[in-house]
């Protein structure tokens, strides 16, 4: 429910801002005191594009910000909305409301902000979607769109329809799936073999050499180190000969002093002295003899380890440029290689064109259009089923909003598949649009008097025919869902006297289970209001500027009679204005 809304800089409002409460608001003015601009800041925080000729004159941006309050929503919406708040790091006020904000500046850019964090438009039209629903004069040319007179049609339906729509969905999609692969495959059938081909080449190559992660790195610091082998080589036994005393002269060895036996000689000596401060040293120099043992013993092991193979050089560079071929072929080193590899082998499991391939696609295609084609003829049988008691239910609001012979026909036909369909489905051995909703058409047709054709809404309900087909249409759906703010400019357009009452009281009728915001022209509909809102005009210095407040039962009685053909300051006007007031409270009480 909207609680609170406040406009700064929008059309002709410098500054305005008006409570809302539960029931029936109306808001009324003179023409051009900027009454549609509250419809327009409400279409503003439902997402709508931002225009910057609404911005007021001499402003710098016009600012709209919107109170709403979330409580008494359906739990599977309340559970969506949460979701969507925490999502966006908005926050709820204290007492639970959410404040939505819209700006937009002079040149045009817009903001949009919910509950103090900034987000997308689309988001703020998430948000608002579930809680407002605003029916300017534009809007109603909508329900003369096919699409938006199914939505109509689901909407009053929705019980039996969205379960049926919801497993059509699912099988569609998976048939399209199935379709999309195997017209693929089959128009593709030789790139693909081909594309097969080459991947399983390419794999064979890699296969045989089966390369190791690494192996290529490896094997560089190993070619490096055999290229040194002779001086590792020389190194190592001249370091071990130091430290074990053997050498060789000619090819025979011969003792050297070693390491080890100085060690063990400077050992013996500081040992067996008789001063303390030399013998102590003993024990460093054990240390020492442990050490040169150990590092001897190590050296052994790495001369013992080097390669005695003179091939083993040769065997490692021609791996190398074993994988080198790899490399060039397929990536930038042999961890890529396993990597493209890997990808290789997916995308040639995804390449089976082999008849039996093709034959199990083309069975799942078959099955998943039959089980749309099923999900489709429910679909459609409900739709029919529900578009005779929607046209009966709403020709019946139409005979009493003063078209009592007008009668709506609800149809319900297949979309015949035009030539290169994106989605042609064999319904029954005719091919149709398979849709995202459905396979049908739905189109309203109007019979305005008793003998007239029926006829779509556009050529055959004028302006305020119009305003009342979507009013009745309304007040029908309102038993399928409750909670929302509906919001109405002009819906009176083109009626008045009995209608405009009848008008007057469907829409108090509404507010039993909506909150409901009118803007009207019609005294015969204000009278009708739980709350009364008014735009006034004022002109200081020849700027003028419009403000909204709430009036009181008296100041009703003035407007009322204002707009009574601007009667305010006639008593016959004043008393004329009692009248309808009295008349309209006292048929809300007898309704209730």
């Amino acid at each position: 429910m909207l609680a609170e809304i406040r406009i700064d800089g929008l059309g002709a409002i410098s500054s305005a801002g008006a409570q809302f409460h539960e029931g029936l608001t109306v808001v009324t003015g003179e023409t051009g005191a900027g009454k549609t601009m509250v419809v327009t800041s409400l279409h503003l925080l439902s997402g709508a594009r931002a225009d910057a000729g609404r911005v007021r004159v001499g402003a710098d941006r016009a600012v709209v910000e919107g109170r709403f309050a979330t409580d008494g929503l359906a739990e599977s919406v309340a559970a969506e909305m949460s979701t969507l708040l925490s999502d966006a790091g908005a926050q709820s006020d204290d007492d639970g409301t959410v404040i939505a904000v819209r700006t937009v500046s002079g040149d045009g850019r817009s903001r949009a902000h919910l509950g103090g964090r900034s987000v997308p438009a689309a988001t703020l039209s998430a948000f608002t979607a579930p809680l407002l629903t605003v029916h300017g004069q534009n809007d109603q040319l909508r329900l003369l769109r096919s699409d938006q007179q199914r939505a109509a049609l689901d909407r009053f339906a929705d019980s039996t329809v969205s379960s049926v729509l919801a497993r059509y969905r699912r099988h569609r999609s998976a048939w399209l799936a199935a379709r999309s692969e195997l017209l693929d495959r089959t128009s593709r059938a030789r790139e693909l073999a081909q594309e097969a081909d080459r991947l399983s080449f390419a794999l064979d190559e890699i296969d045989r050499a089966a390369p190791e992660p690494g192996e290529d790195v490896a094997i560089v610091a190993e070619v490096r180190r055999l290229g040194d082998l002779d001086s590792l080589r020389t190194d190592a036994e001249s370091a071990q000969a130091a430290l074990s005393g053997t050498d060789e002269l000619d090819g025979a060895e011969v003792a050297v002093p070693s390491a080890l036996e100085l060690l063990g000689d400077a050992r013996a000596r500081v040992a067996a002295s008789s001063d303390p401060a030399l013998s102590v040293l003993a024990g460093r120099l054990d240390d020492a003899v442990a050490v040169v043992t150990d590092v001897a013993s190590e050296l052994t092991g790495y001369l013992d380890g080097l390669p005695s193979d003179p091939d083993s050089l040769e065997t490692l560079l021609a791996r190398q440029a074993e994988l080198k071929a790899l490399t060039r072929k397929y990536a930038a080193d042999v961890d890529g290689v396993l990597a493209w590899a890997h990808d290789a082998r997916e995308r040639l499991s995804s390449l089976d064109v082999s008849s039996d391939a093709l034959a199990e696609l083309e069975a799942t295609v078959t099955a998943e259009a039959s089980a749309t084609a099923d999900a489709a003829r429910a679909l459609t049988a409900a739709r029919v089923k529900a578009a005779r008691k929607l046209a009966k239910a709403v020709s019946a609001e139409l005979a009493g909003l003063a078209m009592g012979r007008a009668v709506l026909e609800v149809q319900v036909r297949p979309r015949v598949a035009a030539a290169g369909d994106s989605a042609p489905l064999d319904l029954d051995g005719t091919l149709v649009h398979a849709g995202a909703s459905g396979v049908d058409d739905v189109e309203f047709r109007l019979s305005a008097h008793s003998g007239a054709q029926p006829l779509p809404l556009g050529k055959s309900a004028s302006g305020g025919e119009l305003s009342r087909v979507m009013l009745a249409l309304e007040v029908v759906l309102a038993g399928s869902d409750s909670g929302a703010t509906m919001v109405f400019d002009e819906v009176d357009a083109g009626v008045g006297g009995r209608a405009a009452v009848e008008i007057g009281k469907r829409l108090a009728r509404l507010a039993r289970t909506h909150q409901v915001i009118v803007v009207t022209h019609l005294p015969q509909v204000a009278a009708f209001a739980d709350t009364h809102l008014v735009v006034d005009k004022s002109d200081a210095k020849g700027i003028v500027s419009s403000g909204v407040r709430a009036l009181d039962t008296g100041e009703r009685v003035v407007e009322l009679a204002r707009m009574l053909a601007g009667l305010d300051e006639t008593e016959t006007g004043r008393a004329h204005a009692e009248e309808l007031l009295e008349t309209a409270q006292a048929e809300r009480a007898a309704a209730s």
